[in-house]
């Protein structure tokens, strides 16, 4: 089943790079693609909870990055408030504090990726003295 995922996630890198190269897309697309990843790995506990991944990670070309790096992490918040946003509309529960880091990096399709995970909700109190990361990362 993994492997169907990744073979069918490789074609759509394909199809998005080719369509990218033809069309000018805009960033709803992004937006799109993040609230689509909240969905394919949301996890169905009960009637009532379904819990979705709480760590995101949008990789951007460097040149995209770096122009948007200019905006601070304006870029990261507006992704967070699209997720918040979304697990509002459907009643999702996050596994634990919802992070969205955006990165540079060389990514298939000349544009951006998206990756999730679940990270364990751990109280502040069990791991000792810290200071708290913030909720929004641009590196």
């Amino acid at each position: 089943m993994g492997m169907l995922r990744r073979m069918e996630r490789a074609v759509e890198d394909c199809e998005s790079a080719l369509l990218a190269k033809i069309f000018r897309t805009d960033p709803v697309q992004l937006f799109d693609d993040l609230r689509q990843e909240c969905d394919e790995h949301a996890v169905v506990c009960s009637r009532h909870r379904v819990l979705v991944p709480n760590d995101y990670t949008v990789e951007l070309a460097p040149d995209v990055h770096d122009a948007l790096a200019a905006r601070g992490g304006e870029v990261g918040r507006q992704l967070t408030d699209v997720l918040a946003r979304h697990a509002i509309e459907r009643d999702y529960e996050w596994a634990g504090p919802l992070t969205v880091h955006v990165t540079a990096a060389e990514v298939p399709n000349g544009r951006y990726r998206v990756s999730s995970a679940a990270l364990a909700h751990v109280p502040a109190v069990a791991a000792g003295p810290q200071q708290p990361a913030p909720a929004v990362g641009f590196t």
